[in-house]
């Protein structure tokens, strides 16, 4: 007989106290968000959308109001002895975003102070500052303590505008303005937490605030939003299970399945992988492992600053770096390296210590097939759905097969009916002649389908176009436009780019491909 599971599953519940009253599961961070408000009075965390930061400054809403009653059992009890009240100011940003104008924008925020206004009002306070800086002092003289002021998505109204030339000087002058009471009202202020997605630096958005503590890339912070492996094994192993019986599986395949499309995400160099949380909640919500991250769709702003900094998106299988290249400032960007990783799209991998450097990769399946479905609009001119429904899975079915003809007929077949468009930044007559627009459309179909592909693979004697390695067998690709398929395969024997897999115990074949420059599409190809 089936088994079944009491839990409740907080999915799309961001409020500590509905979550705690209502017996909802909860992963029990408390010991951190104490340690937390006792080391820096101003402090600043980025993490990725739906990774719980919202569940975060709601924790910490209720802490600093001193709802203790909430907290009985958790962690904190054993650190927290005081428990004292204080009035909290807690503003989300996210409901001001997408505003036409700096105008609207400073209106909106006006708005959103005067809703969460309990402290009363001034005729002569005008701006959002001026507002802000109001309700603090009127906070502190009123309830004599000091004010936990609580900001979550600080970013929101700026991340639509991102490389504007009119309209981003103008909103983040809006947002100066906003922010800049925070320094100013210090000896009122208790603990002040800011949190979104992306990095602006202190000079161009906090203004003043020289004393801003930012805790992102801090190990000991690292696990303070997300679910770590220790977690989900000690929390979660009734889950586990309940989704195993589903599947047919033993409880220790199904674990490893949930790493493999959910697990990956580190924030520090000794962080620990972290799970997603939105997407695992929401597997163990709807017993079914699929990709919940994407259900928004690949955000628009994101596109956007890859297409801008014409993003080589086959190098983000792996790719080394310091840490000021992907963790800069985001007007500070001059490749749109930091907010994928800052956005989640890319996380650490790997720390080398002696180069002070740092290895980033997609995070897992999950993350691989949603940035997939939402980059083929912008590099194929195709809908991603009718890419993965009709070519993909036919191409995919003939490879597994090894019927290497048939896969490229699907493959001459779909590359003929691919407009040109904008996004790949190139003049049709300079696509017909680049090899790396068709580099472009094999890596985006192979992450669709969950195959491990890499272009530009590093070798003894030059880099390999392609390597496609699937359970029994590794395709090596050579591609060639100014050329013929005998002579990009006579170049992959000349150069040995298939020696490296010969003694992995898969099949090894070869595959030289030719592009016609007038058609656009597969002209031929020879296989051995």
């Amino acid at each position: 007989m089936e088994q079944t599971l009491e839990r409740k599953y907080p999915v799309g519940i961001q409020t500590f106290e509905r979550l705690i009253r209502e017996n909802y599961l909860y992963i029990d961070k408390t010991d951190l968000v104490w340690r937390m408000t006792k080391e820096s009075p101003f402090v600043f965390l980025s993490r990725p959308r739906r990774f719980g930061k919202s569940l975060l400054t709601t924790t910490l809403d209720s802490y600093f109001k001193g709802e203790k009653e909430l907290f009985e059992g958790l962690k904190i009890m054993e650190v927290e002895k005081e428990w004292k009240q204080y009035p909290v100011i807690h503003l989300d940003l996210s409901s001001v975003k997408g505003k036409e104008s700096a105008k609207e924008l400073e209106r909106a925020l006006n708005l959103l102070i005067s809703e969460g206004n309990k402290f009363g009002t001034v005729k002569e306070e005008v701006t959002p500052g001026e507002k802000l800086r109001g309700m603090i002092r009127r906070a502190y003289e009123q309830t004599g303590a000091q004010v936990a002021v609580i900001i979550d998505e600080y970013d929101a109204p700026l991340l639509e505008v991102l490389h504007e030339e009119e309209r981003l000087p103008e909103y983040r002058r809006v947002m100066q303005e906003f922010y800049q009471p925070l320094k100013a009202s210090e000896a009122m202020i208790r603990f002040c937490f800011i949190t979104g997605i992306t990095k602006f630096s202190q000079l161009s958005i906090f203004s003043t605030i020289n004393n801003l503590t930012n805790i992102s890339m801090d190990d000991r912070y690292a696990a303070i939003c997300g679910i770590t492996e220790q977690e989900l094994a000690a929390d979660m192993a009734p889950d586990i299970a309940m989704l195993a019986q589903k599947y047919e599986c033993t409880p220790e395949e199904m674990h490893e399945k949930l790493k493999q499309m959910y697990d990956g995400y580190r924030f520090a160099k000794s962080s620990p992988d972290i799970y997603n949380p939105f997407s695992l909640l929401k597997c163990f919500n709807h017993k079914d492992i699929s990709n919940y991250w994407f259900d928004s769709g690949t955000p628009t702003f994101l596109i956007r600053q890859m297409r801008h900094f014409r993003t080589d998106i086959t190098t983000m299988e792996r790719i080394e770096a310091s840490s000021s290249a992907f963790d800069r400032p985001t007007e500070a960007m001059t490749t749109a390296l930091p907010l994928l990783y800052q956005s989640g799209y890319l996380t650490i991998k790997d720390y080398e210590k002696e180069g002070n450097s740092f290895v980033l990769a997609i995070p897992n399946k999950e993350v691989r097939t949603g940035l997939t479905e939402g980059l083929i609009p912008t590099y194929t001119g195709l809908d991603s759905s009718a890419v993965q429904d009709g070519f993909a899975i036919k191409f995919w079915r003939a490879l597994k097969r090894n019927d290497i003809d048939t896969a490229m007929e699907e493959m001459k077949a779909f590359l003929a009916g691919v407009p040109y468009v904008e996004g790949f930044q190139k003049k049709l007559e300079e696509v017909k002649n680049y090899e790396g627009f068709y580099e472009y459309t094999f890596y985006l179909i192979f992450n669709m389908l969950n195959v491990y592909a890499r272009t530009q693979v590093k070798c003894k004697n030059g880099r390999i176009d392609f390597v496609v390695q699937m359970p029994d067998t590794t395709w090596v690709f050579e591609l060639k436009v100014n050329g013929t398929a005998q002579e990009a395969l006579e170049q992959i024997n000349s150069k040995g780019y298939a020696i490296p897999y010969q003694t992995e115990g898969r099949r090894v074949v070869k595959v030289g491909v030719q592009f016609a420059r007038d058609t656009m599409t597969v002209g031929e190809w020879v296989v051995e």
